[in-house]
């Protein structure tokens, strides 16, 4: 089968596109015919070695996390899908997604939504889960809250906005001049130019404040959250770690970050918002495999407005 592949971590320039042998299915598992993948952040993180305590040094190495694809097989004790289904969801960590196949425990996938693409459907399990995820466990999120998203235009902002809005919260989004209008159609009730004001420095307060891209802390936004307010990141900084043991033990504010687990359940969850239109699906743009460096690239940059979709087979 075609993939890509890194022998060694580095710039875009290992990811090299080349034939590798097709995984055989465990039997808990699915054999899945890949149709689309995505780029997300921790897809070139763990490219360029910063997470090589985790990943280690086994090289080659297939990068990518999230799937929408065919079934091909079933093993043995699967239970929930058959050949044919089309299913969504990820492969666990470390990836394996950027491939014409691929192996996944079935409790890592959900039936696809039936009113998206395959390259659509691909674009929502890290990026939703996540949202999802930090603003009903880590902040516990309540119908009319305030909830504010630092970086609502990108991958998880965009799932972010529409989750709390689905969840009855008040939502403030924030982010660049040129994003306001788009942002806005998410359904954020009030928006916030970065560019030319700084969130921390308003007379708004928050019920919970995600941080998506990680630029703040609890510390810098302690003065616009209430006073049992949840400061919530994607960055699991050394600050934040210490911030959410030491707020953990102590009444008023908390600080808290948010590491996605993928499971059937809130996949099912997720699919269930698309499919009553409650959350779309935003595509800035679209790679083929063979061309996924250029999309590491692009992703790189930090500008993406919604997620990158990686067209894998048809």
């Amino acid at each position: 089968m075609k993939a890509v592949v890194i022998r060694r971590y580095g710039s875009p320039e290992v990811l090299q596109y080349e034939d590798v042998e097709q995984p055989k299915i465990q039997p808990e598992q699915l054999l899945i015919k890949i149709h689309a993948s995505s780029v997300n952040p921790i897809d070139w993180k763990i490219r360029k070695g910063m997470l090589s305590l985790l990943t280690g040094n086994k090289f080659p190495m297939i990068l990518g996390f999230d799937v929408a694809g065919e079934v091909i097989a079933v093993g043995s004790q699967v239970t929930r899908f058959q050949p044919g289904d089309s299913i969504y969801g990820g492969t666990g960590f470390p990836g394996g997604a950027y491939a014409e196949f691929a192996v996944v425990s079935e409790n890592l996938v959900a039936p696809k939504p039936t009113n998206l693409t395959y390259e659509e459907a691909a674009v929502v399990p890290l990026a939703a889960l996540t949202a999802l995820q930090a603003l009903r466990e880590q902040g516990n999120i309540q119908a009319g809250q305030a909830v504010l998203i630092n970086g609502a235009a990108g991958g998880v902002g965009i799932f972010a906005v529409q989750i709390a809005k689905a969840l009855g919260a008040e939502v403030t989004g924030v982010c660049s001049t040129k994003n306001l209008d788009f942002v806005k159609s998410l359904g954020a009730d009030y928006l916030i130019d970065y560019k030319r004001q700084d969130f921390t420095e308003g007379t708004a307060q928050y019920d919970i404040i995600f941080d998506v891209v990680g630029k703040r802390s609890l510390s810098t936004s302690k003065r616009v959250l209430k006073p049992n307010g949840v400061y919530i990141t994607t960055l699991p900084t050394p600050e934040i770690f210490v911030q959410g043991i030491l707020t953990a033990f102590i009444p008023g504010q908390k600080a808290k970050f948010i590491i996605e687990r993928l499971n059937t359940q809130d996949l099912v969850y997720l699919k269930d918002l698309i499919e009553a239109g409650k959350i779309r699906v935003v595509i800035d743009r679209t790679y083929p495999l063979a061309e996924l460096a250029a999309a590491h690239t692009y992703s790189e940059t930090e500008r993406t407005v919604g997620k990158i979709a990686i067209a894998i087979s048809s």
